[in-house]
């Protein structure tokens, strides 16, 4: 069971490894990423910045989702990450029985657009008014899923902040 869906730019890191991973007590990290699915660099660093205490899998979104949807998934404990908010929507969108969405770090290291700014909403949560829009829809689609929490918290020990009031929508 996905006990957390996290948006998080750089995937799998220290935060991710050693806090997050920790903190929901997973066995698993589902990594939902086109790019990383076909890149074995990309693959292999992912693998090496991963806690030695969960497996591992790095899939296409499409993939993924099938993954996620297999009933088998329903007996692990999972923590699934997406890197943009366009994967993250579809994640929600797919999958079942999310319980918590959680935006961790974004739009400091994605890919820019020329000379355009993004706009600072945190200090790790950073979007092109386009992006502004898809986070709204994730929080949209995620409360018309029935999921409750949807946050901005770079790490456990940071207070969580709700996404809507967060960025205004």
């Amino acid at each position: 069971m996905i006990q957390l869906l996290r948006l998080d730019e750089r995937m799998i890191h220290g935060q991710v490894a050693i806090k997050w991973s920790r903190h929901i007590d997973v066995n698993r990290i589902v990594v939902a990423n086109d790019y990383a699915a076909s890149d074995t660099i990309v693959q292999k660093s992912l693998m090496m910045a991963a806690p030695s205490t969960c497996k591992v899998a790095i899939k296409s979104v499409d993939d993924a989702i099938v993954l996620l949807n297999d009933a088998r998934a329903a007996e692990l404990k999972i923590l699934l990450i997406a890197n943009n908010p366009e994967d993250t929507l579809r994640l929600i969108e797919s999958v079942p029985n999310i319980p918590k969405v959680n935006i961790g770090n974004y739009g400091r290291v994605a890919s820019r657009i020329g000379d355009e700014q993004r706009h600072t909403y945190a200090a790790n949560l950073y979007a092109y008014p386009a992006e502004a829009e898809l986070f709204k829809k994730i929080y949209e689609v995620s409360k018309s899923k029935g999921i409750e929490e949807i946050v901005y918290q770079t790490t456990p020990e940071n207070i969580p902040e709700d996404l809507k009031k967060l960025m205004g929508f």
